[in-house]
């Protein structure tokens, strides 16, 4: 699967909002969006606001939406297709494929600062589901799957201290966190309220549906 290598600052100035992609930085003063919050490009800040088309709306939710989770356009798409064939509101289905993943879960737990570094930690067979090493950053977690840092790896400076410092105020109710044994557990499938993302999933399902 292709990876993004370039400037992540740009993408939130894209989208002219926090993404959050460089974990810690992204809540501070040093956040992009508070120096430059306009487009980036030669001519962004001074450039006058184009009208949008509702084509340009809908893309921009999606590009938002693949960025925010770090998947390119194919799996994206496919996400879109699993989404539509299951019964119940596409919009919802597609954010809880997304947000099932085993790399946005170990972010959500406080194990990595950015769904990237969480990635990149799977990548290294740092974790393990339902006891099991897992090193597939997309792998689809289920209600009720156990999370957990290897025991070898309970003290690598990159989770231990990104755990310690965790932001607890953004626990998920649909995850259960076991601090002392540094695990988490899937309790169920997250509804739409639960998901704090900034994205417009009816304008991905008007987009793809045309």
């Amino acid at each position: 699967m292709g990876v993004y290598h370039g400037a992540k600052c740009k993408l939130c100035r894209r989208e002219g909002t926090r993404l959050y992609l460089k974990g810690e930085r992204c809540y501070g003063d040093r956040c992009a969006m508070e120096s430059h919050a306009y487009p980036p490009g030669e001519h962004g800040q001074g450039r006058r606001p184009r009208k949008e088309t509702q084509y340009g709306t809908q893309l921009r939710e999606k590009q938002k939406a693949r960025r925010i989770y770090g998947v390119m356009e194919r799996q994206f798409r496919n996400y879109f297709k699993k989404a539509a064939r299951r019964q119940g509101v596409t919009g919802e289905i597609l954010l809880q494929l997304l947000e099932t993943r085993l790399d946005n879960a170990i972010y959500r737990l406080g194990f990595a600062p950015s769904r990237a570094a969480a990635r990149q930690l799977i990548g290294h067979r740092h974790f393990q589901v339902n006891g099991r090493i897992m090193d597939i950053a997309s792998y689809s977690l289920k209600p009720g799957d156990v999370i957990e840092v290897r025991p070898k790896s309970k003290k690598v400076a990159a989770i231990k201290d990104t755990f310690e410092n965790r932001r607890r105020t953004e626990d998920q109710p649909w995850l259960e966190v076991d601090e002392k044994a540094m695990k988490g557990r899937v309790l169920q499938l997250p509804a739409r309220d639960q998901i704090p993302v900034p994205v417009q999933e009816q304008l991905i399902v008007e987009l793809y549906s045309k």
